[in-house]
């Protein structure tokens, strides 16, 4: 690692050693989570806005909660970052044979996803088998993020949605949207949620459950 890593990781032993910083040494892995997504928002501002300086800042910030989250692991005897450094190292040459290994040089980005996913799939096969046909999702995923990734699996592997979802309606707003059709609805939606008294946030959540449920039993009943 360079100099500067190596410095970061002895400043955040030390704030977290007898003796350091009271706050940086009560914290947890859980009680780290509002910072890590409080961090990872203001980076995804600064990156909406191409402002660079700040995203040097922010992607910082972001560091910062690797390193800790690594040093917190590191005293329990768990891992080390020089563990997750390497760990993601390998995973990036594994999953880019076109590039570090003797497969076939892929041409386009779409390809580079196809392979990514197939040696993504191979690897899984080596953890607990899926229950469902959805792929697991982060619990901590947003709404829009979750609906995007339910409607993905229902396309990418033609599951029956027909009763769940109105694929009329899906196809024919498709046709018309572009991005800022798409921000000023959705901008319009939350307004009038918040208008009405209502959580858009966990009504799109519950809808997307409602979604993969309502496949799941679809899917189930063919088989």
């Amino acid at each position: 690692m360079s100099q500067a890593l190596d410095d970061l990781r002895a400043t955040i032993a030390r704030l977290r050693a007898p003796g350091g910083c009271p706050w940086d040494i009560e914290q947890t892995h859980q009680s780290l989570v509002r910072c890590l997504i409080d961090e990872v928002s203001e980076l995804i501002d600064t990156i909406d806005r191409e402002d660079y300086p700040h995203m040097r800042e922010e992607l910082g910030d972001v560091l910062i909660q690797v390193v800790f989250h690594a040093q917190i692991a590191e005293e329990r005897g768990a891992f080390d970052l020089d563990a997750v450094a390497r760990e993601v190292n390998d995973k990036l040459i594994r999953r880019h044979p076109h590039v570090f290994g003797d497969h076939a040089k892929l041409g386009t980005a779409g390809d580079v996803i196809v392979k990514w996913e197939q040696i993504k799939a191979q690897e899984k096969k080596n953890g607990p088998a899926r229950a469902g046909v959805f792929k697991e999702q982060p619990p901590r995923l947003p709404a829009t993020m979750l609906a995007e990734a339910v409607w993905k699996q229902i396309e990418k592997n033609t599951l029956p949605a027909e009763d769940a979802v109105d694929v009329a309606r899906v196809r024919e707003l498709g046709a018309t949207l572009d991005d800022e059709a798409l921000g000023r609805t959705l901008f319009e939606l939350c307004a009038a949620a918040r208008a009405r008294g209502l959580d858009p946030e966990g009504a799109l959540r519950r809808e997307s459950d409602r979604v993969m449920r309502a496949v799941e039993a679809k899917a189930a009943a063919a088989r």
